[in-house]
Order: C-alpha cells, then sequence, then structure tokens
C-alpha cells in the first residue's frame, strides 16, 4: 500500500465538484440562485458549446472588491456564520461550495461590481488558481463558465446530447422563474431565446409566458394559512380535468426547488379518485414554514428536506389542496364593527354594509348587528375598532343561478347546453355519477332495501374471508352480505339506489377494481355504487330529467371529474365554432 499525502489542492476541489457539479444544470442552478440570493430583479442566461459554456448575468448587488478571491476558495460563504445559522437556512446557496468547485472543473470569469464603486474587478478562474484585475463594468456579476469539465474527460463522457442536457437546464430555469416572479428570466440556447419572463411578480403571468395560456385558464387558487404554525400554502392547481401525462410538480419549500416525498404524496391524495391512472395533475405551490422547522442540509444539491413534524406537513397541503378543489379559498377580511352613537339618550348605529363571511361549508357568520342600549346619561361617540381576519370563502364558480338552457341530448349520452360563450357538453352518466358520489360519502347513514331473494354467488376463498372481515364497512354503505361458505355468498340487504341492480354485478365490480387494495374498500364501494346508480349513457331523458342532473351537477364540490378520474364536461367556446364557419370577421 502507497504512503499516505496530502492531496493537492485542485484534486480536493474536483473530488468536492463530483457531489456539487454533477452536469451543465448543476452550474446553472448554482449560479442563478446566487443571483437571485443578491436580490437581482433581472436574470440572462446563455447556453453555447453543447451545454459546456455557461454565462449568467444579473443586476444584483455584485461581490465586494475585497471579496472577491475569498468567494472563490473553499467554504467561503456570506450566508451563514455559526452553527445555529446552519439550522435556520433563509437563502437558496448557504455552503459556499460551489464558485471552488466550479472553477476546479471549467474556466471561468467573472466580472462585478456593487453600487458603491465606479469600476467593477475581473477575475479569472483556471485550475482552482484566481487572478484579479479592475476593470469597467455595470453593478451586478456576469460569470462566464468555458469548456466545462474540460480537464475532466471521463465526466464529459457521461454526459447526454446537447438536447436532453438543455432539457435539464430549461426546466430548472422554468421551475426557478416560476417560483420569482418578480425577477425577469431570459434563457438563450446558442443565441435563441427560449424562455422570457416579465419579471412583474404576477404568478399567473409567469405561468403563462413559461407554459401557456390554456393552462393558466384551468388552474385553481390555492391559499392556506395557520399562524400559530407558520405555515403557508400558496400557488395554483389544475383542474382534475386538466392533466398531463408526467408527474413533474413544481413545487418549494421557502421558494426553494424540492423533491419532497411528503409533498408529493400529498398532492396525489387530494387527486386520488379525480384522476385517471397514468394523468396527473399541473402543479406550482409554494410551502412556507419557518427555517428551523425544516432540514435543508440533507444533501448538496439541497432538493432533499426533513420536516421537524411530517405529519403536520402532509395534511396541511393536502388540506389546502382540497380546498382549493371544493371551490374554498382563504381571503383576507376586514370586518367592520357597528359605530354605535348615542345622541339624547336615544341610541343611533351607523353601520357600512358587509358580506357574509363563510368558513368552509360551515354556517355562514354574520357581521355584527345593530346593538341598541339604554344609556342613563349621554355617552359620546364611541367607535369600535375594525377587526382584520382571515377567512375561508366559497367561491361558487361551479354553480349556476340562471335556468340551463339545454338544447337537448345527442346520442342519448350527452346534454347539450347552450352558454353564453360557447357549447357545454356533459356526459349525463358521469354528471349525475358525480352527484351521488359526494351525496353518498356525506352521508352518515344509507338507506337500504331487504332483498326478499337474491342470487347465491361464487366467490373465492380469500374474497370470501375478506368480505367477513369487513361487513361493517359493506353495511357502512348500505350492504348487508351472507358469507354462505367460503366460495359462496349472497345479499340480505343493498342501498335503495340499487334495488333494480344485479348484485353479482356489484360484487363482481367491488372485487374487480379492489384489485388487492383492501384499506381502499370503503372507496371501492362508494365508487362501485355511484356507477350503478346513476343514469346510463345511451338511455333517453326527458327535459325535466336533464335539468335535475345538471342542476344537482352543479352543486357538486368537485364537478371536474368521475371519481374514476373522467372529465365530466366539455365547453367549446363560441369564438372557435365562429371560426370555423368564417364568422368571425
Amino acid at each position: 500500500m502507497a504512503r499516505i499525502k496530502q492531496l493537492s489542492k485542485n484534486l480536493v476541489n474536483q473530488i468536492a465538484a463530483g457531489e456539487v457539479i454533477e452536469r451543465p444544470v448543476s452550474v446553472v442552478k448554482e449560479l442563478v440562485e446566487n443571483a437571485i440570493d443578491a436580490g437581482s430583479t433581472k436574470v440572462s442566461i446563455e447556453i453555447n458549446n453543447n451545454c459546456r459554456d455557461i454565462r449568467v448575468a444579473d443586476n444584483g448587488s455584485g461581490i465586494h472588491p475585497d471579496d472577491i478571491m475569498l468567494a472563490f476558495s473553499k467554504h467561503a460563504t456570506s450566508k451563514i456564520e455559526t452553527v445555529e445559522d446552519l439550522y435556520a437556512i433563509e437563502t437558496l446557496g448557504f455552503r459556499g461550495e460551489a464558485l471552488s468547485s466550479i472553477i476546479s472543473i471549467a474556466k471561468v470569469t467573472c466580472t462585478t461590481r456593487t453600487k458603491d464603486y465606479d469600476y467593477g474587478f475581473k477575475v479569472e478562474c483556471a485550475n482552482s488558481e484566481v487572478n484579479k484585475t479592475q476593470t469597467g463594468c455595470a453593478v451586478g456579476t456576469i460569470m462566464t463558465v468555458q469548456d466545462l469539465f474540460y480537464n475532466i474527460p471521463a465526466r464529459l463522457k457521461f454526459l447526454k446530447s446537447e438536447k436532453t442536457e438543455f432539457a435539464y437546464i430549461q426546466e430548472l430555469v422554468q421551475s426557478i422563474a416560476l417560483i420569482n416572479s418578480n425577477i425577469a428570466f431570459e434563457l438563450k440556447n446558442n443565441g435563441k431565446t427560449v424562455l422570457k419572463t416579465n419579471g412583474l411578480g404576477n404568478l399567473l403571468n409567469t405561468i403563462k409566458d413559461v407554459f401557456s395560456k390554456d393552462t393558466a385558464n384551468n388552474l385553481k387558487e390555492v391559499l392556506k394559512t395557520d399562524e400559530l404554525s407558520g405555515l403557508k400554502l400558496s400557488g395554483y392547481v389544475s383542474t382534475p380535468d386538466y392533466t398531463r401525462s408526467s408527474k413533474k410538480y413544481n413545487i418549494y419549500i421557502n421558494s426553494r426547488t424540492v423533491k419532497c416525498q411528503v409533498f408529493q404524496k400529498a398532492i396525489d391524495t387530494a387527486y386520488k379518485n379525480m384522476i385517471a391512472k397514468g394523468k396527473y395533475p399541473f402543479v406550482v405551490l409554494n410551502l412556507e414554514l419557518p427555517p428551523t422547522d425544516v432540514d435543508v442540509n440533507v444533501h448538496p444539491s439541497k432538493k432533499e428536506v426533513r420536516y421537524k413534524n411530517t405529519n403536520q406537513i402532509f395534511s396541511f397541503i393536502y388540506s389546502g389542496i382540497d380546498m382549493a378543489l371544493s371551490n374554498y379559498v382563504e381571503r383576507p377580511v376586514t370586518q367592520t364593527i357597528s359605530v354605535v352613537e348615542f345622541r339624547n339618550n336615544e341610541p343611533k348605529t351607523q353601520q357600512k354594509p358587509s358580506e357574509d363571511v363563510y368558513v368552509s361549508d360551515l354556517k355562514p357568520i354574520k357581521p355584527v348587528q345593530e346593538v341598541f342600549l339604554q344609556p342613563k346619561r349621554e355617552i359620546p361617540k364611541t367607535v369600535v375598532p375594525t377587526i382584520e381576519q382571515k377567512t375561508i370563502v366559497n367561491i361558487p364558480d361551479n354553480q349556476e343561478e340562471e335556468t340551463e338552457k339545454i338544447i337537448g341530448q345527442y346520442k342519448k349520452t350527452y346534454i347539450l347546453i347552450e352558454k353564453e360563450d360557447g357549447l357545454e357538453i356533459v356526459d349525463q352518466h358521469i354528471a349525475e355519477e358525480r352527484y351521488i358520489y359526494e351525496k353518498l360519502k356525506s352521508q352518515n347513514e344509507i338507506a337500504s332495501q331487504i332483498l326478499f331473494l337474491s342470487d347465491v354467488i361464487e366467490v373465492s376463498p380469500t374474497e370470501a374471508q375478506m368480505i367477513k372481515d369487513n361487513k361493517d364497512k359493506f353495511a357502512h354503505f348500505g350492504f348487508e352480505i351472507e358469507v354462505l361458505n367460503d366460495k359462496e355468498v349472497t345479499f340480505k340487504k343493498v342501498p335503495q339506489l340499487l334495488s333494480r341492480v344485479s348484485t353479482k354485478e356489484i360484487l363482481s365490480d367491488i372485487l374487480e377494481n379492489l384489485d388487492g387494495d383492501i384499506a381502499g374498500l370503503e372507496e371501492h364501494i362508494l365508487i362501485t355504487t355511484s356507477c350503478k346508480a346513476a343514469v346510463k349513457a345511451g338511455q333517453e331523458l326527458s327535459l325535466f330529467q336533464m335539468q335535475e342532473i345538471i342542476k344537482k351537477w352543479r352543486k357538486c364540490e368537485k364537478p371536474y371529474t368521475c371519481p374514476h378520474g373522467r372529465p365530466i364536461s366539455k365547453v367549446i367556446p363560441h369564438k372557435d365554432l365562429a371560426g370555423f364557419f368564417q364568422r368571425n370577421k
């Protein structure tokens, strides 16, 4: 075995760089995060030479002349000082490893200037060596990285195609731009602009810039706060009928892009039984919490996090999304209490009108009403201070107060409705299925129908035991099943809604969809009951029947998809119809 030796500074940095800088996107991430931490309002990223040349320019605070040389050394940072700071991180960067790692595997030029100086400095780095000269430049910092991995040929071999490597970069910049809507970002690839945001601070507009207007039009706002625990969830999620084929959630912890299983699980749970398998919602959500309650110092990439109270975080995220999909959103409300005047021993109340304040689906909380007292003496005018509070307001955007203008029925399956802005097509079966599902789920007891005659149904021994062990769950939804032996069962009671449906068909569907998920048995029973009880496709309906289906469906909390995840309605905009017939001129 060879003798132990002290490794060179450059070799040490190259080893460390392997953890921090995995590929070109890692360089972009570190440099852009530094720009954000510097308070920039504009950030420009340019990519060239198969993603091996990277330029990031910002208008941030710049680097102080006395700190420039130190900035490129190992573990040098302005973002933390003590051990305690490490457990209360409030910046994106904090390790002090990025720049020293980059200069060990690339040729780097840094041009920077602070507002306190009329001139700036240019720093040229290669092989971990740093040289500084004075130069003229604008306030801010320009980082130019060239020939990435030029001195590590083995790393170059592991890089994928230019198209793939740039896709990683584009996805990263998109994610960063979304959470920093107050910063104008521009991304160029080989001189061509592929992404540009306005930096006006409006998340919805940024979503339009990054993705599309169509995406922005299919989103629900999420806003939930808990002042006691210091939690806040904000952003947008798509309606269940607007999905994507890839599971790429834009999720953030204290405005930091993360990969968090707890966050993802909460999203998946909130959309359960509303989205078809293989489909995923569009999500842009930021969870704010006290820095001391989350640990971001888990991995050099800083994408993994750990929470002090995981269950609390899961429940908070889940309930925030569930509220948004149920058309509930938190709004700050100023509630004005009566101004009471007393004149000549007669009370007189001045009160500004205030709308009802709704908290979830509980009873409305009314503003304080007029107060009349019988004073013994004249009392000067008294003004009770305004009370400011946050409230959860129901936004009934899925409910129609006016009479539906139903045109008719198409193929005895779809209800056609004339809307002001277009033609709405509603699947009659799915719409009623959603209504029945929500109604049954809200009921404590479901009415049953006793069966005098019932088929004997063959099951496997495993299924027979499962039914026997879960009789109470079946009973909760109006079923009474008698297990005759380990291969046969029969129904004694079924929900009144299913009194005309074959018991064999009901049980077959429940067992078929269960697919070994015993924990989800109640949900499968509920879904099957709703599906079997709903009006069928191909069933002719009268105008009254169609109106009743639509009226009930409009009242649903989540009217977008059926419990299986199929979309319920489709609106064809009038402008599209007019355009097809060339009537929009």
